[in-house]
């Protein structure tokens, strides 16, 4: 029985803490302002900067969505980086030659463990624009999405804005289940915008000045992990640039791509993701990070000790339930802002599975090496 008191108190500690942090993104997603574009005629001149490795099935959308862009062609450059391909990537690219489209090949003889960063580094480089946007090879956008950042840009003049990214064309339970999962990630991301402490965002919609990623360093200190063109450039720009970092709250700003089709890549994706979480600089999103790994082990461990201790389930129920009325409430907010409230449906199902997903990849993101690309790397 004390056994049972004492983990009671503890499994309230952490849940309250958990109730925290969500409400904590509820409120962060409200002091986001929707932004609305008024008809303008832009003046910036942007670089959109695309990495790619064997990418040949999904390239020709992503190049034609950038060119069909509602915005004025002589401020575009669009540049693609082929990063040692071995399909037909780059060969269909430089096909768009004609259209502008210009194409770099990374040429690198010694073995990296970021070759998307160098890719990036070296073509902000060779870019023309004032405003860098980057995006992935395997994603489309609609016509209005460049001139709505670039409306936005204008107005705020923030250094570096964060846009929507979802999920669509998803042909079974498991790609839906990513993409609620996937639009909370992009909502946690903008609440914490919008409560001006920065901590995630997302390098398929990611807009930054060019003056601003040479002022701090670009990818130095950060270059010897695969991934982190994104957040951990996040943190830095943050770092120098107090209240100056934006979350475009505009559905013509969303960018669409394609969830996982099968577990083993989605786990390799998220364990690329978590390895970053061991670089933040503040220290503070860490321990946050680390009380929600514990606060889903012990709804785990008491759903596990409640087959034998009908009182561990009990505790474990509310936890479960506590969880799920929050997560609710943030993601209806979230999932009507991308027009997708038809997810909610799989919300209990999959809060149950993401216990599980959340304890495996705190170990796993931040232990050891992943598959990324077709290379090995950490």
């Amino acid at each position: 029985m004390e056994i049972l008191i004492v983990v009671s108190y503890l499994s309230a500690f952490l849940t309250i803490i958990y109730l925290f942090v969500v409400t904590g993104f509820i409120r962060g997603w409200h002091k986001l302002i929707p932004f609305k574009y008024k008809q303008t005629t832009g003046s910036t001149a942007v670089s959109i900067i695309v990495a790619a490795r064997n990418e040949a099935d999904n390239i020709h959308r992503t190049i034609e969505a950038l060119l069909a862009q509602d915005y004025n062609k002589a401020l575009t450059e669009i540049i693609f980086i082929d990063d040692h391909s071995t399909d037909n990537t780059a060969e269909i690219v430089r096909s768009y030659a004609d259209q502008g489209v210009k194409l770099i090949s990374l040429k690198e003889n010694q073995a990296l463990n970021s070759y998307k960063k160098k890719a990036i580094q070296t073509a902000i480089g060779q870019s023309t624009g004032d405003l860098i946007i980057t995006t992935d090879a395997d994603c489309r956008m609609g016509t209005s999405w460049l001139k709505t950042i670039i409306a936005y840009y204008e107005e705020k003049q923030y250094k570096m804005i964060s846009s929507p990214v979802a999920y669509d064309e998803e042909k079974s339970f498991f790609e839906r289940s990513q993409s609620l999962e996937f639009l909370y990630l992009i909502g946690l991301g903008a609440s914490t915008i919008g409560n001006k402490k920065p901590s995630t965002c997302n390098g398929a919609n990611l807009a930054y000045e060019k003056k601003a990623f040479y002022e701090v360093g670009g990818f130095q200190g950060i270059d010897d992990l695969a991934s982190g063109d994104d957040e951990l450039l996040l943190h830095k720009i943050a770092a120098r640039y107090e209240n100056r970092i934006g979350f475009l709250k505009n559905s013509d700003a969303m960018v669409y791509t394609h969830a996982k089709p099968n577990l083993s890549e989605f786990l390799q994706q998220r364990k690329r993701w978590a390895s970053k979480s061991t670089r933040y600089k503040n220290k503070s999103i860490i321990v946050l990070g680390v009380f929600i790994w514990f606060f889903n082990v012990s709804i785990l461990l008491n759903l596990i000790t409640g087959i034998f201790f009908i009182g561990f389930l009990k505790v474990a129920l509310t936890q479960l339930l506590l969880k799920i009325i929050a997560e609710f409430i943030f993601l209806m907010d979230v999932t009507k802002f991308a027009r997708r409230r038809s997810l909610m449906v799989l919300l209990p199902v999959l809060n149950v599975l993401h216990i599980l997903y959340i304890i495996y990849i705190g170990i796993a993101g931040n232990s050891g090496k992943y598959n990324w690309k077709g290379r090995m790397v950490k």
